[in-house]
């Protein structure tokens, strides 16, 4: 029994000594010794902060920009979207499942392929990613 007593006494005592014998050693810091500080930040002019004003002779041209026009037909909603009075695109929101668009071929030009009947409108497009 004493010696049961003696051997669990020296086996606790034995971490306690062993932690209290290693020598003091300093704590290394997570930066190292030799950095150098980043410079500040220079103020930008107040000239500089705000966009500047628009010429006052220089308007916008109401003529180049879109033209919706909204027909609704039955639950579907058709955005029509025109420049200049030219229909470019139209948009097509179905009562159900998304919405898709028609939009005017502009960059093939006169080159029709065989089985076309001259259409100037793409296939129906659906929107996959919006960034």
């Amino acid at each position: 029994m004493y010696r049961l007593i003696f051997i669990l006494l020296l086996s606790s005592t034995l971490p306690v000594m062993a932690q209290t014998e290693q020598p003091n050693q300093p704590k290394k810091s997570s930066q190292p010794d030799n950095l150098i500080p980043l410079p500040e930040i220079p103020e930008l002019p107040h000239d500089l902060t705000d966009p500047p004003p628009l010429p006052p002779d220089i308007q916008p041209d109401p003529e180049l920009e879109t033209q919706v026009t909204i027909i609704k037909r039955g639950e579907d909603t058709i955005e029509e979207h025109r420049i200049n009075g030219e229909l470019l695109m139209i948009k097509v929101i179905p009562r159900i499942g998304p919405p898709y668009y028609l939009k005017k071929n502009t960059g093939r030009g006169s080159h029709t392929h065989a089985g076309e009947a001259g259409i100037d409108v793409s296939p129906p497009m659906w929107q996959l990613l919006k960034f």
